[in-house]
């Protein structure tokens, strides 16, 4: 019965991606609510079933009552026996089966699933995001709204089945009952319905906006302790736990105080509440016993028309509570939406196609690209590079060299120029296929919080163990990598690196991130500071590796050691944005400018990046 109800829909199931998804909240749920639109619609209607019951139940016991008072016990019962099994059989079985579709709806088919689909989908846009996207955000915010978002969504769908829907059936069914018995008898229950829909508009109306500021408030929280957490070497190695403690006080308090609004908030609307419905109490009852005494109303329609009240006044703390927490959990889906509904920023045109890679020849032309700044990254670039080409780039920090390469595998679209690869625009082409044809090693590679294997195998999945193993031994790794064990007990290949790779040194996470790109085997290869964190005689070996794997391949490498490129066919000297010199080692050597200075300058074979070469 379960499996039944928990594959009523699948969350899983194929949607059309939207680079630009709703930004207004009802649109932005409909959107998900799309493949759940059937079970919605027999959610409402099993709700209204299962209010209706409840209310007959409320007038049963009014009829009952009158029909105890019309004779003698053995009288009563045969008269009406048929009718009380009747309505003990529906109590007894047919309540429970409607009741039980209802809630195995609410709880095994929409609950479990419409957050799982919210999640699914958010996870798959985000990761559509631009890297530079991530770069302006916390990694802990944009995955705490990953999480939260769904169960809020989820929460507001239930609150809205379970409590709006109940409610509303209740109150046309309480209506109806006491107009059958005496119109006069709704004039009290309508006026209080108006005045609870004003207090529940007064409540909504503040009560969301200081959701709303709770929920930033502990996302700020989040933010700033995996800030911290994240940073933990930092932390330690200053010595700054004070200074973290305070940074992180300075948010909780500011969550603390947009709480206390909140709930100050919700106390008014308590108290409120509470003499709202001692009204209802004491005016349809009092009603009721003046009709009776009038000789207008029997004692079970007094009998009904009280347990109605009471049933309402219980009823109604339960709606508010449910209706605030309906507008905490759209508040929450409200602050999710600024992250996972913004826009793609960078997204492929209608008509991309596969990059077809034939030669791998590079042409940058009258590339600008400053980061909306209008100052730094690189400045009208004109670069052409032939296939099989093996260009070193250097340069002071800040030069552009970076700049570069993110333009190259479309990490940003350049602000004006163009970047093509045999031919072919890259802006025009699939950014899955332009970045499968390059292989990128990072001066600074951090690792997914997965095992060595699953790590190496990133750069190409449906490689063979075997293969693993040699790109691991021809990146100096294989042997550090059988010793490893992690705390689970798991050894070699097998064992996790932590987040980041921070189990591994630093030597360690460079040499498996270069044995993920050597079994990528991409026809471009860029190295940023590929072996800028191996010791002198590692680098030797990995150097010679690395020559080996760039054979055949075209080749952009980022250096401030200029002994790891003096080999290269050309090397590209960058300065302000703008390339100052090209040439071979030799040819720049000879021609004593820019980067003969900064061979004259290095000490162990780095460019004093920070010194004016003036």
């Amino acid at each position: 019965m379960f499996r039944f109800f928990e594959n009523l829909v699948d969350p899983y199931v194929a949607y059309e991606e939207k680079d630009a998804p709703p930004r207004r909240l009802f649109p932005f749920l409909m959107d998900y609510a799309r493949p759940f639109r059937a079970v919605f619609v027999l959610a409402v209607l099993l709700k209204m079933v299962v209010a209706t019951f409840e209310v007959g139940l409320v007038w049963y016991v009014g009829r009952l009552v009158d029909f105890l008072a019309e004779g003698a016990p053995q009288e009563v019962m045969r008269n009406h026996v048929g009718e009380l099994l009747l309505a003990a059989l529906a109590v007894l079985i047919l309540r429970p089966i409607v009741g039980g579709l209802d809630v195995a709806l609410l709880h095994n088919t929409i609950l479990p699933n419409f957050g799982t689909l919210i999640r699914w989908r958010s996870h798959r846009h985000v990761l559509r995001q631009p890297v530079g996207w991530f770069e302006n955000d916390f990694a802990g915010r944009i995955a705490n709204r990953i999480m939260q978002t769904p169960p809020a969504a989820g929460d507001a769908v239930f609150q809205t089945f379970d409590a709006v829907a109940f409610a509303i059936s209740t109150l046309i069914g309480s209506a109806a009952i006491l107009f059958d018995a005496d119109p006069r008898l709704t004039v009290p229950l309508l006026i209080w319905i108006a005045l609870y829909l004003v207090l529940l508009r007064w409540t909504v109306r503040r009560v969301g906006p200081a959701s709303t500021a709770a929920s930033d408030a502990r996302s700020a929280v989040t933010g700033r302790v995996v800030d911290s957490y994240t940073n933990i070497h930092s932390v330690k190695m200053f010595a700054h736990h004070d200074l973290e403690v305070a940074y992180a006080r300075e948010a909780i308090e500011t969550a603390r105080q947009t709480f206390q609004t909140e709930m100050r908030l919700i106390t008014l609307m308590d108290i409120a509440l509470t003499l709202l419905n001692g009204a209802l109490i004491v005016s349809v009852t009092g009603l009721s016993l003046w009709l009776w005494t009038q000789g207008d109303a029997t004692v079970g329609l007094v009998a009904a028309a009280t347990a109605l009240v009471l049933r309402l006044n219980n009823m109604t703390y339960w709606i508010m509570w449910a209706t605030s927490n309906l507008v905490q959990a759209l508040g929450v889906v409200a602050e999710g939406m600024e992250t996972i509904a913004q826009p793609v920023g960078l997204v492929d045109l209608p008509a991309a196609a596969p990059l077809e890679l034939r030669e791998g020849a590079i042409a940058i032309k009258g590339v600008s690209h400053h980061y909306g700044r209008g100052s730094g990254g690189l400045d009208h670039i004109d670069l052409n590079v032939r296939p099989g080409e093996k260009i070193g780039l250097v340069g002071r920090s800040g030069s552009g060299k970076s700049t570069l390469v993110k333009l190259l595998l479309r990490f940003y679209d350049p602000e004006a120029g163009t970047i093509e690869i045999d031919g072919q625009d890259i802006g025009r082409v699939t950014q899955d296929s332009l970045r499968r044809a390059i292989g990128m090693v990072q001066q600074d590679s951090s690792l997914l919080h997965r095992t060595v294997r699953e790590n190496i195998l990133y750069g190409r999945p449906d490689a063979s163990e075997a293969e693993v193993i040699d790109a691991a031994r021809r990146a100096e790794a294989h042997d550090f990598i059988v010793d490893l064990a992690d705390a689970r007990g798991r050894r070699g290949y097998d064992a996790q690196v932590g987040e980041r790779g921070v189990k591994l040194s630093g030597g360690q996470r460079q040499r498996v991130a270069i044995a993920r790109v050597i079994l990528k085997n991409a026809p471009i290869l860029v190295l940023d500071e590929a072996t800028s964190a191996l010791d002198s005689e590692v680098e030797a070996a990995i150097q010679e590796t690395l020559y080996g794997v760039m054979e055949g391949k075209t080749v952009i490498a980022i250096a401030h050691r200029l002994s790891t490129i003096a080999r290269m066919d050309r090397i590209v000297v960058l300065d302000d944005g703008k390339i100052a010199e090209s040439g071979s080692h030799a040819e720049l050597l000879e021609r004593g400018g820019l980067y003969a200075r900064f061979w004259e300058r290095q000490s162990g074979g780095f460019i004093g990046t920070e010194e004016a070469a003036e």
